[in-house]
C-alpha cells in the first residue's frame, strides 16, 4: 500500500512539475506555433524525400514505400514522446555546467525524475501530429494479419522502442557529469546517428549496421519491431540483418538500456561537484 501511495505521489509531482513548464512556455505564443509547425514541415520533407526515392523504384532492399514510412513514423513518434514528456534530459548538461543541480538534490524526490521532467519540447507536438498521420497511414497500407494478441505485441514493441531511445539520450546527456560541457554537443552526435533508423538498417554498409544494432541500439527503436510486425510469410529474409523474431527482444534491449543509464547516471551523481566547490 505505502509503495502504490509513493508511486502515484511521484507521478502527481512528475505531472505538476511538466505542467509548470508547459504553462511557462505557452505564455510565448508566437515561439509555440513556430515550433509546432517548423517541426511538422521537417518531417514531412523527409516524407516527400522518401516519395522522390520510391516515385523511381517500387521498392528498396525488398521494403515497400508503406513499410519504410512505418518505419519512419516510429522514430517521428519517439521524437513527439521524447520531448513532451521527457524533454529535461537535454537540460541536464546545462544543470551540471551551473551547478542548478544542486537544489534538485536537497528535494524529496529522486532526481532523475526530476532532470527528465525539467522542460517541455513544444516541437514534440508537431512531430505528433505528423508521424501519427504517417503511422495511421503506413498501418492501414501495410499487409498484416493483425490479431488482438499482435496488437498488444505491437504496443508492447513500439513502447519499448521508445525507452530504447530515451535511455540512450539519458546515457549520452549524462557524459555531462565528465565532460562539464553546458551543451548536449555528444548526445546530439548521437541523437543524428539515431536519425539513421528512420530507414531499414539493412540498406546499410556493415559496419553501420554493427552501430545501430549493437553499439547503439537504435535499430530497436524501430526497424526491428516493425520487422517483427510485418514477419516474413516469403521466407526471403525480410529483415536483412537477421531474423524478424529479433524485433521480440526488444523489451529485453529496452531492459538493458534503462539499466545501463540507471548505472551511468548514478555514477554521474557521485562524479558531481556542485558550484560551490
Amino acid at each position: 500500500m505505502r509503495r502504490r501511495s509513493g508511486l502515484r505521489r511521484g507521478v502527481r509531482l512528475y505531472r505538476r512539475s511538466l505542467g509548470a513548464h508547459l504553462r511557462a512556455t505557452l505564455e510565448y505564443e508566437a515561439d509555440f506555433w513556430i515550433l509546432v509547425v517548423g517541426s511538422a514541415l521537417t518531417q514531412l520533407v523527409g516524407l516527400a524525400f522518401l516519395g522522390a526515392i520510391f516515385s523511381r523504384v517500387p521498392h528498396v532492399n525488398g521494403w515497400s514505400f508503406a513499410e519504410v514510412v512505418l518505419i519512419y513514423s516510429v522514430v517521428v513518434l519517439s521524437d513527439a514522446i521524447g520531448p513532451l514528456l521527457f524533454e529535461g534530459t537535454w537540460r541536464l548538461p546545462w544543470l551540471v555546467n551551473k551547478g542548478e543541480l544542486d537544489y534538485k538534490l536537497v528535494r524529496p524526490y529522486p532526481v532523475v525524475l526530476q532532470v527528465l521532467s525539467d522542460d517541455v519540447g513544444i516541437n514534440g507536438l508537431g512531430n505528433l501530429v505528423t508521424g501519427g498521420a504517417m503511422f495511421g497511414w503506413a498501418l492501414w497500407r501495410v499487409d498484416v494479419a493483425w490479431s488482438p494478441a499482435l496488437v498488444v505485441g505491437g504496443l508492447l514493441l513500439f513502447a519499448s522502442g521508445m525507452v530504447v531511445k530515451l535511455s540512450i539520450n539519458l546515457i549520452t546527456n549524462s557524459s555531462a557529469f565528465w565532460m562539464q560541457s553546458a551543451h548536449s554537443i555528444f548526445a546530439y552526435a548521437v541523437h543524428q546517428i539515431g536519425d539513421l533508423a528512420r530507414y531499414p538498417v539493412s540498406v546499410y554498409a556493415l559496419g553501420v549496421r554493427l552501430v545501430l544494432v549493437v553499439g547503439l541500439p537504435f535499430a530497436f527503436v524501430s526497424f526491428f519491431p516493425v520487422s517483427a510486425i510485418l514477419g516474413d510469410p516469403d521466407g526471403t529474409g525480410r529483415a536483412g540483418v537477421g531474423p524478424t523474431w529479433l524485433g521480440w527482444l526488444t523489451p529485453l534491449v529496452a531492459a538493458y538500456c534503462v539499466t545501463v543509464a540507471a548505472l551511468v547516471f548514478r555514477a554521474g551523481l557521485r562524479r558531481y561537484e556542485s558550484a560551490g566547490n
